[in-house]
């Protein structure tokens, strides 16, 4: 069909396709670290790009590299818009996170279906009225093995993190007997030794 380049015509095909768009109950910031031990720590932080919608979430996640593809020392980064994935940030200041593990052998086995699970739980409001506690989510790729994190609001928040926990560790399907903690990042960040206390436990 052919339509005439006037603006009314290419306004309304723009706001039909914008309609038939799911959208997210909220906008999502996807950001990246490469560590460029020659710059700063925010230096190498970049965000990649903003989407608030189902098909701009799938096609971002399809152009960028899997996780198991990164090289050592890269992060991923989902933050709801206007929190940035740093401590020091005034919404994760007194939070902490779930933490997951993962063994050198699961990078090929369980830590690309992780992380779009955890991608999927975040955007897809998983944790139902305690989804307002989460902040975001982040994966590290290291050599001596890879960490995937959901992070909240409020380490004092038993209710919501233990919730969050429960159902994050369900929809990872991680066996009842292996145990997943969860660390405020205050003490993650005056941990003396290679461990962090566990202030709870799913």
């Amino acid at each position: 069909v052919y339509f005439p380049p006037n603006r009314r015509v290419q306004f309304l095909l723009i706001q039909k396709k914008r309609t038939v768009r799911k959208l997210f109950r909220r906008l999502w910031a996807l950001w990246f670290f490469k560590n460029d031990k020659s710059k700063t720590w925010q230096a190498n932080l970049r965000l990649i790009s903003k989407f608030d919608t189902v098909e701009d979430f799938w096609a971002l996640y399809n152009h960028i590299q899997l996780s198991s593809n990164l090289m050592s020392g890269c992060d991923y980064s989902l933050f709801k818009d206007g929190i940035e994935p740093m401590w020091e940030d005034e919404r994760n200041r007194r939070g902490g996170r779930w933490l997951i593990t993962l063994s050198k052998q699961q990078r090929k086995s369980d830590l690309d279906r992780f992380w779009l699970e955890t991608l999927l739980c975040l955007v897809g409001e998983a944790f139902d009225d305690h989804s307002d506690d989460v902040c975001g989510a982040v994966i590290n790729v290291r050599a001596k093995g890879d960490k995937i994190a959901i992070w909240t609001t409020d380490f004092e928040n038993k209710d919501a993190i233990t919730h969050i926990g429960r159902v994050y560790k369900e929809r990872l399907g991680v066996p009842p007997k292996v145990i997943i903690g969860y660390q405020s990042h205050a003490d993650t960040a005056t941990k003396s030794g290679s461990t962090t206390k566990n202030k709870f436990v799913a």
